[in-house]
């Protein structure tokens, strides 16, 4: 316990060892020091370090050198490298000083764990100084008599230190004050200097590591003068049209220095420089003469100046200054051409003629006018024509004929050369051969084999195709003994259509054409292709060819690709040229769809889809369907008229039955003769317009009553009622009075022959106004003059029962009814009538029951009962006439029962004035 508090009481020691003031107010010597005290090394050298410990602190605190560590910015140094050499002292070792970083620090470690600070030092590394190289030196003239001398060198490497550069210089026998370069190393300027004298200069760079000398520089300021260029620069044009004479003034005086200079000019526009041969000015001067120069021309000239010996540097070069040629005749004449338009007649033509305007080298001025001069060749005693022209184009109508055609071109000083151009009656000469084209940058190289014959010169022309606009024809010139030729402006993407054309000195030989491309791209759209026409497993496609603008190139082919919706892809290719394709094999009744792309060198674009439908029938197949099926269609009706022609009594008596005309009733024959006063025979009377309207009668039983509505059956039930009261009105010979029976009636005489004669005609009906539904039936009588007979179905097995009790029944029908007051007047119709109700004629509805009799067997008292009869049928009749609706009630007598009530006939709509037999 008490050892650890020495060390820490040690510790404090320290503390206030190193830090506390002594009595003169500076701070107490610290328990050691560090040897070497902020060294400079060197890179990569080694290095050294003691840490020597205060005898002071030895004998207070106990603390010895081995207790020493070192840190490199806080950054433990293996123990390896540390050297105990007593107990004050302790030594660190770094064999490569590029690792070595700053603070380097000696500290103590008390007790195994306290650590304490002893001293730090500061390490610099770097290098010393390379020897400066490449020195020079040259004195720039700034005004007409002051010059300053720069010097430049190369420091060479990067020392990691500071290091000072200094310029010096002396005469043999005089040194003179060091330049130290401001803000640089590696120049500096002397502004005081002289001429004609030894300089010897040298630079000296100097750090904490040493010091180093370039190589000494010993020259004569003199001789490395770079004089001002010559000023006050003038240009002007001298006697001769390629002359132009420079004028200018030198900064330098003879006296001080002899010069020679350097003359440069360039026509204006262009961008090289020529200049005039040394040796032509390599003498002192002020002006100079330039010779050789184009008449008319415009040029730009500039000078520069040195020391005549060739010691020193060329000035810069003198403010650029132009002057212009005087004019010279043409030194040609310009280039002719024609383009002939026989379209409106071929013995006459019109002849465009067109020429080049003189390259300014060529014209030598201004142009002032053409002369153009037309000569027949195939006339000679044709006059000469000549025009006056200003422009470069000129225009003649001439006959089917050789001509001779002479251009010149005037300026202000002369005339050109004459161009001559010979228009013969037919291009007859050989043509050029193996007429090529070869894209060469931005140019388009066109090359020709020359025909077998002389030719004085070639004629290229070109122009560029357009779908929307005329070829403007652009052309050139070339010697004959030139076989290409290179075209300038051609653009690319753009179809060229060139022609070549050779002239001999008789004529000229047809033009060869060919199309070419100086650059090609892909098309800038594909082809829209459509249908032409659609069959059952083919198609006919059609197309438009791409505009030229469009094309970007030589079309080399079509590519059709179609599928269907779930099928593959298939491709054809197509040649360019054609503009319809047929796909064969396709399947019925299926969606296509289609796209073509069109292909060039460089790419291909394809055009918008299409679709179609194949056909679901080929061609002649619905025809090969329809006629057939047509043919066996109007063979089975052809057959089906046999057959109905053959059998057509059998099919009228189904579709059209035999109806017995009631008009040719025998019941006329035997009936009683009706009263004059009731007119039955008249049907006007009987049956005025409008009191029937249509009338059906419809078979029932009498007992199915339950198919009927209660207001249906009431007519029905009135009718029984009726039909037991006329059994005590019959009248003996077989008729009914209201409700007759639908039985055969027959008379006494002829019981044996019942069963022969049940069919017998209906002797009487029933008719019932108004009472179809909702009204009450009327009921009046009316005799049959029906010789209509009973149809099968209207007979009754039970009519045909023998015997006293049947024939009883039947006679009852025929009963009159004797305690009936006939000759009773009080009443309108019958005594049983108790209400009359008025309706309109219109809407009376007959009803009919037809009652079936066979022959009386009483025929006693039958033109009495006959008689009753026939005047209460009228009386009814006369009454439902004059628009009253009678309704009838019944006697109460024994009626029938429902099971031995007779058929009966339901009337349904009949027509007015109409007869529905049933």
């Amino acid at each position: 316990m008490f050892p650890r508090w020495n060390w820490v009481a040690c510790g404090f020691y320290l503390v206030l060892n190193i830090c506390s003031p002594d009595a003169s107010g500076g701070l107490v010597q610290s328990c050691g020091h560090i040897i070497p005290e902020s060294p400079v090394l060197a890179l990569g050298s080694n290095f050294t370090a003691l840490c020597i410990l205060n005898e002071s602190c030895l004998d207070f605190g106990n603390i010895y050198a081995s207790q020493i560590i070192w840190k490199i910015k806080n950054r433990l140094v293996p123990k390896e490298q540390y050297r105990e050499i007593n107990r004050t002292v302790s030594s660190v070792t770094f064999n490569d000083t590029s690792s070595l970083a700053t603070p380097l620090t000696c500290n103590i470690l008390a007790d195994g764990e306290i650590e304490q600070n002893i001293y730090g030092i500061t390490v610099t590394v770097g290098l010393a100084p390379e020897k400066p190289k490449n020195l020079s030196c040259i004195v720039h003239q700034v005004s007409r008599f002051t010059y300053v001398m720069t010097c430049t060198w190369n420091p060479g490497r990067h020392t990691f230190l500071d290091t000072q550069f200094r310029l010096r210089y002396s005469w043999p026998e005089e040194i003179f004050p060091d330049c130290i370069p401001k803000d640089v190393n590696n120049s500096c300027t002397i502004t005081d200097i002289q001429f004609f004298v030894n300089t010897e200069i040298w630079v000296e760079a100097t750090n904490a590591l040493g010091k180093a000398e370039s190589d000494p520089l010993v020259v004569d300021p003199i001789d490395i003068v770079k004089p001002l260029s010559p000023q006050n620069v003038s240009v002007s044009s001298g006697l001769l049209p390629t002359v132009l004479k420079l004028c200018w003034e030198n900064w330098i005086s003879d006296a001080v220095m002899t010069l020679k200079f350097n003359i440069r000019y360039r026509i204006v526009g262009d961008k090289d420089w020529m200049e005039v041969p040394s040796e032509d000015t390599a003498s002192p001067r002020t002006s100079f003469s330039v010779q050789g120069l184009r008449p008319y021309t415009e040029y730009v000239f500039s000078i520069r100046c040195m020391k005549e010996d060739g010691m020193g540097y060329w000035s810069d070069w003198s403010e650029e200054k132009t002057g212009i040629t005087t004019e010279d005749q043409p030194s040609k004449g310009p280039p002719i051409w024609r383009i002939i338009d026989t379209s409106h007649s071929p013995a006459f033509w019109t002849v465009h003629l067109i020429w080049k305007a003189l390259k300014p080298s060529e014209a030598n001025g201004v142009i002032l006018q053409y002369e153009v001069t037309v000569r027949d060749k195939s006339s000679l005693s044709s006059p000469v024509k000549k025009y006056n022209v200003t422009s470069t184009n000129y225009t003649l109508q001439l006959r089917e004929g050789t001509y001779e055609v002479t251009l010149i071109a005037r300026n202000s000083v002369g005339a050109s050369p004459p161009s001559v151009l010979l228009i013969p009656a037919s291009n007859t000469k050989a043509p050029v051969k193996n007429l090529r084209t070869l894209p060469k940058h931005d140019k388009l190289w066109v090359g020709w084999t020359a025909p077998n014959s002389y030719v004085l010169k070639y004629v290229i022309e070109w122009c560029l195709v357009s779908s929307s606009s005329d070829c403007i024809i652009e052309w050139q010139i070339a010697l004959g003994d030139v076989q290409g030729i290179d075209l300038k402006g051609i653009k690319p993407f753009k179809c060229y259509l060139i022609t070549v054309y050779p002239l001999y000195a008789d004529g000229q030989g047809s033009g060869q054409s060919v199309k070419a491309y100086l650059k090609q791209d892909r098309p800038s759209k594909g082809p829209t292709v459509q249908t032409k026409k659609v069959g059952k497993a083919e198609a006919v496609l059609t197309w438009n060819h791409l505009t030229v603008e469009e094309q970007n190139g030589f079309i080399r082919n079509y590519t059709i690709l179609y599928k269907t919706i779930d099928g593959n892809e298939t491709v054809v290719t197509v040649d360019p040229s054609k503009t319809e394709y047929t796909l064969s094999s396709l399947t019925s009744d299926t969606l296509y769809t289609v796209r073509m792309m069109a292909s060039t060198d460089n790419g291909s674009r394809t055009g918008p889809d299409f679709t179609f439908t194949t056909q679901k029938f080929g061609k002649g197949e619905i025809e090969a369907i329809v006629v057939p099926v047509c043919l066996a269609f109007l063979l089975i009706v052809l057959l089906g008229v046999l057959f109905c022609f053959n059998k057509r009594d059998l099919i009228k008596k189904h579709i059209w039955p035999i109806v017995p005309d009631p008009s040719k009733s025998n019941i006329a024959q035997w009936s009683p003769q009706v009263p004059a006063k009731h007119n039955f025979n008249s049907k006007d009377q009987m049956y005025p317009e409008g009191s029937f309207t249509d009338v059906s009668v419809v078979e029932i039983e009498a007992d199915d009553k339950k198919s009927f509505s209660e207001q249906d059956l009431k007519p029905f039930d009135l009718l029984k009622k009726e039909k037991s009261t006329s059994e005590g009105h019959s009248s003996g010979i077989g008729g009914s009075s209201c409700m007759s029976s639908p039985r055969q009636s027959v008379s006494d005489s002829d019981e044996g022959e019942t069963a022969q004669n049940t069919s017998s005609t209906v002797q009487y009906s029933t008719v019932v106004l108004n009472g179809y539904r909702d009204q009450t039936p009327v009921q009046v009588f009316s005799r049959s003059e029906s010789t209509q007979p009973l149809l099968d179905s209207e007979e009754r097995s039970e009519d045909h029962a023998g015997g006293a009790d049947s024939t009883a029944q039947r006679q009852q029908y025929f009963r009159q009814n004797g305690g009936q007051d006939e000759t009773s007047t009080d009443r309108p119709c019958f005594e049983r009538t108790k209400q009359i109700t008025h309706a309109n004629e219109g809407d009376l509805v007959g009803f009919v029951h037809l009652q079936i009799s066979g022959q009386s067997s009483q025929p006693l008292g039958l033109g009495m009962e006959k008689n009753t009869q026939e005047a209460a049928v009228s009386n009814v009749l006369q009454t439902c006439t004059e628009g009253q609706t009678v309704r009838p009630e019944t006697v109460e007598e024994n009626p029938l029962s429902v099971d031995e009530m007779p058929k009966s006939y339901l009337p349904q709509t009949v027509r007015q004035g109409g007869y529905m037999p049933q």
